[in-house]
């Protein structure tokens, strides 16, 4: 009698799912395989993709099971990149250009990543980069005027978020502080 776990990634050796599947049926491997990345976090279609063929399923099987995932919404590319946007935003802070680049370098499309990113718009991207800088400032008090400047805008840079932005929300900034900045050109 054979046994069969449950769901693939139910259990603690995931990989034991697959080697109990039929190796004669590359379908099932593959249904298996996406259904077990897909358990713990959404993931683009390439990387699913990439996944099978790193496990060897040809790319015939793997087409015709990632489009039906496809068409029943356990792959959703767009909603994947709405939700990166909104995650990766509010919980790192970074910026449009950040966001897009994480995003290409997971598969997804140029436009889904435009239309996720858009939806950013310079006053909100530009509240959270004040708020960065509120957050670090405590940390870069004592430190010379200029050597604040470069850690504050670094950060920010890091963070993706335009240069010109970056220095005049960190000059706002100290400047809030009390820290006298006329001999500095003002940021573009």
């Amino acid at each position: 009698m054979t046994r069969r776990t449950e769901w693939p990634g139910d259990s603690a050796d995931s990989s034991r799912a697959e080697k109990e599947l039929s190796p004669q049926d590359p379908a099932e491997r593959a249904r298996a395989i996406c259904l077990r990345l897909l358990t713990g976090t959404p993931r683009t279609r390439k990387q699913l993709a990439d996944a099978l063929r790193k496990r060897e399923i040809p790319d015939d099987v793997a087409e015709e099971v990632l489009s039906r995932f496809e068409d029943v919404g356990l792959i959703d590319d767009a909603a994947f990149a709405g939700a990166w946007v909104e995650s990766r935003h509010h919980g790192r802070g970074l910026a449009r250009r950040a966001l897009a680049r994480e995003l290409r370098t997971k598969g997804v499309e140029s436009s889904l990543i435009d239309d996720a990113v858009g939806r950013l718009d310079s006053e909100q991207e530009e509240e959270t980069a004040r708020e960065l800088v509120a957050r670090k400032l405590r940390a870069t008090r004592g430190l010379e005027r200029d050597r604040r400047l470069r850690r504050l805008a670094g950060m920010l840079a890091r963070k993706g978020y335009p240069e010109g932005m970056a220095l005049r929300v960190v000059r706002q900034a100290l400047e809030q502080e009390g820290d006298e900045l006329e001999d500095w050109p003002e940021p573009e």
